[in-house]
């Protein structure tokens, strides 16, 4: 995985914050953990499997902000593990979980993977 520099760590932090704030029901904390989830996801460079069909982390993202966009304005979202939970681990429509194959490693449930990275970010925080 390339470790991006300050500034793009800076561009991808407002990018990806400006739709968060537009609508911000849940707390500053929470924003924070998501948005930090978001960037994880997107400079992961891994593949994602959603209803069967695999895709970049791009899409990835695009597809699971737009699920926490909603939820959000539905004030469904308390915590960056209800972001986990309710728009980044499983189809709303079929129930089927989303997974996530990084590199040649084995797929895995996108649930666990977000879990233990929010985990390690709350334990630096």
């Amino acid at each position: 995985m390339r470790i991006p520099t300050i500034a793009g760590r800076a561009a991808l932090a407002l990018a990806l914050a400006c739709p968060l704030f537009a609508h911000a029901n849940a707390s500053p904390t929470v924003l924070q953990e998501v948005q930090y989830l978001l960037g994880f996801i997107e400079q992961s460079g891994c593949e994602f499997n959603r209803n069967g069909s695999w895709s970049d982390a791009r899409a990835a993202v695009a597809h699971v902000k737009m699920k926490f966009d909603y939820l959000l304005q539905k004030d469904k979202i308390a915590s960056a593990a209800d972001f986990i939970d309710k728009a980044a681990s499983e189809s709303s429509l079929t129930g089927t979980p989303y997974q996530v194959k990084c590199g040649k490693a084995a797929a895995v449930l996108s649930r666990a993977w977000l879990s233990q990275e929010l985990a390690r970010y709350q334990a630096r925080r």
